[in-house]
């Protein structure tokens, strides 16, 4: 791939903006390494894995009504694993100290998910390889004019007299 080494400069910046990273992995959405820095960890274990834990969490955002899948997280007791969207074909993976600033590795990680799927997707573009996510083809854009129908209802403000205790009120 003509973009690796601009994804695996991209891997090394991001650990070097924070610094309790202990690992960062690129991969397509089938489990195979695009680029990598995760000394003591099998890269395509991880990926394969990614591509299994992401299969099942697409599943459970499609079931539970949550919208297209954007980011996993998993905490252990020794640290996080976070997995990001990068483009239509490719996920990044980091891997974490338990110390970690969840909020900034989420920040930092969208933002490199979105620096590497726009280099995958140049180079799938380049190649001709550009495939459409089966989540995106099976949904049809509104007409114009039109309105999507929404799939939640509107929460509506409870109506409380001013004596009347609420749920947080003893």
């Amino acid at each position: 791939m003509a973009a690796e080494p601009e994804i695996l400069d991209e891997l090394r910046r991001l650990r070097a903006r924070v610094p309790q990273l202990t690992g960062v992995l690129a991969a397509s959405t089938d489990g195979l390494v695009l680029a990598h820095d995760t000394p003591g960890v099998e890269p395509e274990g991880v990926a394969a894995l990614t591509a299994t834990a992401l299969g099942v969490a697409v599943r459970m955002a499609d079931v539970t009504g949550r919208g297209e899948l954007r980011e996993l997280l998993m905490r252990g007791v020794d640290g996080y694993v976070a997995t990001y969207a990068a483009g239509r074909t490719a996920v990044l993976t980091l891997l974490a100290q338990d110390r970690v600033n969840v909020g900034r590795l989420h920040l930092e990680g969208r933002r490199a998910g979105a620096r590497i799927g726009e280099l995958v997707d140049a180079e799938a573009a380049a190649r001709g390889l550009g495939r459409v996510t089966p989540a995106k083809a099976t949904k049809p854009a509104p007409e114009a004019g039109s309105t999507a129908p929404r799939t939640r209802t509107t929460r509506v403000p409870r109506a409380t007299g001013a004596n009347t205790p609420t749920t947080t009120e003893s």
